[in-house]
């Protein structure tokens, strides 16, 4: 097993899961096996009760974990399936190594960070590393991980720090991402940061063998001199990986640079120098984004629209689903409590505008989401995709507000709603699960890949899915739409066309009479890969830029 461990100076966000993925493409395209391991210092168990605006969102995996988004670009660059135990943070390390002591493990030793956390790390690194992730089922060759240098992540740095010598150097590699600033005021390259951040990392007894900087603008080669000589190593171990057009971009960046004969030699691989189809692939889908000049506008309308972060995973299905039928994506956020009567009160100015780019988008999504806040915005938004025959997709939230809007609208059920934000509605067209106990959050939704089986041939999705009878989706709610009242809605032409393996939970909704009107109880973003869009937001995609009916004719194949 080669271990490479990837980790983070100057600022946070810096890019790391991203070069860390790029990295995984490269070697996987080298025809190496890869696996992921992401660590994060918090004292959280998972992810899972983390608010979007925390960490960006929440991703879920098939086994139900509910994880940082770097695990989703592992996920989508290497085409893989990871589990739970493949992030570790400083909660579950702990929770670990106390249960072991509860259990009487340690014989009555004192229980310390050096050596029992540092150990414990190690071993979960070793255990997870060998889980395979692919289809084949086989052990991989290569483990990727990603930590930082902060307070909270000290045991993580000394537990790699013992770990280096127990792997053996040919075994064990680490790259360290930095930053090069450029102030406006002088336009020159400052190294300062990646100096100091290399110099702490080596104090805390990590030595990088890569150092891969990132910069607004491509770095000048004089600037890489130095950086090899304060940071004693040579230049041609010294990375630029400038802003790019797309994060396709950034795997070629790296391959260009010589890290294939790089690691080849470092890490003894058996490998040639030359990358296989794989990265040929990559390169093309990289030209082809860049060479884009139609544009389909998708309106996403959501509440933690201020950091884009909070929907990496339905941004990244859009634009796979976009390049697959060469179009541009212009994805345009709206707050959904900006399209609502108060705000036209409060500041005019915001509603109208906002407005305004619901009214141009081709396509309409609302995605999932928790909490009260800017539901009324977007059942307005369902209501005007409802009724403007305009191409909608909503996403678990999403799906459960189209069934709301509709009873409201169609069934003229007015107080209509969801027990999640009226607990004493006449009308519950959406309820708690059975199994859901309110007592603790983490971990206590319906979580993780599960099987929707299509109750009729006469299905937009299902021919989208390649007319296969079930789906696996991967899911995360705690609400379902009422069964009892599906009846009402099956008369008034909202079908529900997928359920659950028992025939209870309502996992997929189409409107009769409608370009595309779609809801679905699951995520299908968490499924979706560059090479293999995901078919309900193919879907929208195609519904919005007037080619759907051409696709399904064609039986469900882009042209070329």
């Amino acid at each position: 097993m080669k271990y490479i461990l990837v980790t983070g100076g100057v600022i946070s966000g810096i890019g790391k899961g991203i070069i860390a993925s790029s990295i995984g493409t490269i070697l996987k395209s080298c025809g190496l096996r890869v696996t992921a391991i992401k660590i994060d210092p918090y004292i959280n168990i998972d992810a899972g009760t983390f608010s979007p605006y925390e960490h960006g969102e929440v991703f879920v995996l098939n086994d139900g974990g509910e994880v940082d988004l770097d695990l989703g670009n592992y996920e989508r660059f290497l085409d893989i399936n990871l589990y739970k135990d493949n992030n570790i943070t400083t909660g579950k390390i702990y929770q670990h190594v106390i249960n072991k002591e509860r259990h009487g493990d340690y014989l009555g030793k004192t229980v310390q960070v050096v050596p029992h956390i540092t150990d414990a790390v190690q071993e979960w690194v070793m255990n997870q590393a060998k889980v395979p992730v692919d289809d084949d089922r086989q052990e991989p060759q290569i483990c990727l991980g990603g930590t930082i240098g902060d307070i909270e992540g000290m045991p993580f740095v000394e537990a790699f720090r013992q770990f280096q010598f127990k792997a053996k150097r040919e075994n064990f590699c680490n790259i360290h991402v930095s930053l090069v600033p450029q102030p406006n005021a002088t336009g020159e390259q400052k190294t300062k940061p990646t100096q100091n951040s290399v110099r702490a990392l080596r104090g805390l007894g990590l030595s990088p063998d890569l150092i891969v900087c990132r910069s607004a603008k491509p770095i000048e080669m004089a600037v890489k001199e130095k950086i090899s000589m304060f940071c004693h190593v040579e230049p041609e171990q010294v990375i630029f990986i400038h802003d790019v057009s797309s994060t396709y971009r950034v795997p070629i960046l790296l391959e260009e640079q010589g890290i294939i004969k790089y690691f080849k030699q470092r890490l003894n691989l058996p490998i040639d120098d030359q990358p296989s189809d794989l990265l040929m692939k990559w390169k093309k889908m990289a030209c082809r984004y860049e060479r884009l000049l139609k544009v389909c506008s998708i309106a996403l309308v959501g509440k933690y629209t201020k950091l884009s972060d909070c929907y990496a995973s339905v941004f990244k299905a859009l634009e796979h689903s976009a390049l697959a039928i060469n179009y541009k994506l212009d994805l345009m956020y709206i707050d959904s409590t900006e399209l609502e009567r108060s705000t036209e009160a409060e500041n005019s100015v915001k509603y109208h505008q906002a407005w305004h780019k619901l009214c141009k988008a081709d396509g309409i999504l609302v995605p999932g989401g928790f909490g009260i806040r800017g539901t009324e915005g977007k059942l307005q938004a369902i209501s005007w995709a409802r009724s403007k025959k305009k191409p909608f997709l909503g996403v678990c939230l999403g799906m459960q507000l189209a069934v709301v809007e509709f009873a409201r609208n169609c069934l003229n059920w007015k107080d209509a709603n969801s027990t999640e934000f009226d607990p004493d509605t006449k009308n519950p067209v959406v309820i708690d699960m059975p199994e859901h106990n309110p007592g603790d959050m983490g971990g206590m939704m319906r979580l993780g890949k599960r099987k929707t089986v299509f109750k009729t041939e006469n299905s937009v999705l299902r021919k989208l899915y390649g007319d296969e009878t079930f789906v696996e989706e991967r899911h995360r709610h705690r609400y379902e739409v009422n069964p009892e009242l599906t009846h009402c809605f099956e008369e008034k032409g909202l079908k529900f066309v997928g359920h659950d393996t028992e025939g209870n939970r309502m996992e997929i909704i189409e409107l009769e009479n409608h370009p595309y009107f779609v809801g679905v109880q699951f995520h299908p973003e968490f499924s979706s890969r560059p090479m293999k869009p995901s078919p309900p937001y193919l879907g929208l995609l195609l519904a919005a830029t007037g080619t759907l009916n051409a696709y399904l004719q064609r039986g469900c194949k882009l042209s070329p």
